[in-house]
């Protein structure tokens, strides 16, 4: 069983900057993909972006590729997510989800195991 915790969320005016972290409990993060998902007021949960188990492969949605960045540290057990430029459309409880396997993926059901999530609320 893997246990993620997330935190860094917070309120931002568009334009800035945060960063969100994901602790993971156990010895076997370091075999699993992650990813990042979020969901807005109203809407489905949407995937964010995703890391392989050695941060070899990375992949974005359009909507975040070029101002989100997605970096892990075995170590520390830990998956980060650093947002640039944010936007109002940005606003959304985001997640962090585990993959047993270790290649990434993009879809809710390839994983296993997720946190509570925590609110990330751009102002315009």
């Amino acid at each position: 069983q893997v246990q993620l915790v997330e935190s860094g969320g917070g309120l931002v005016q568009a334009g800035g900057s945060l960063t969100l972290s994901c602790a993971a409990s156990g010895r076997t993060f370091s075999r699993y993909a992650m990813g990042w998902f979020r969901q807005a007021p109203g809407k489905e949960r949407e995937f964010a972006a995703t890391i392989s188990w050695n941060s070899g492969s990375t992949s974005y949605a359009d909507s975040v590729k070029g101002r989100f960045a997605i970096s892990r540290d075995n170590a520390k057990n830990t998956v980060y997510l650093q947002m640039n430029s944010l936007k109002p459309e940005d606003t959304a409880v985001y997640y962090c989800a585990a993959r047993k396997y270790g290649t990434i993926a993009t879809m809710l059901l390839d994983y296993d195991y997720w946190g509570q999530g925590t609110q990330v609320t751009v102002s315009s």
